[in-house]
């Protein structure tokens, strides 16, 4: 009975191995996980190009509104015409 048990325990221990992912299998899936990968690092980098855009505009719009600040300061305290 021993024995029997024994080789049956090795016939399903067998039969598992068996019944694993061929090669091919193995590399469509890494496939897929290089493609998921690739996909997922373009994302990141196209929303961190979006973000420097994002702060690119804003100081943009910053230095150009300091500039008109300073142009109206500057006719602000221009020295007045000479009176007679």
């Amino acid at each position: 009975m021993k024995k029997l048990f024994g080789l049956l325990m090795i016939a399903g221990m067998m039969s598992f191995v068996a019944c694993g992912p061929s090669a091919e299998q193995k590399a469509a899936e890494q496939a897929r996980l290089d493609s998921l990968t690739a996909d997922s690092i373009a994302q990141v980098e196209a929303a961190a190009a979006a973000e420097q855009t994002r702060v690119n505009d804003s100081i943009a719009q910053v230095e150009a509104a300091a500039a008109e600040q300073a142009k109206a300061d500057s006719i602000a305290n221009a020295p007045k015409g000479k009176k007679k």
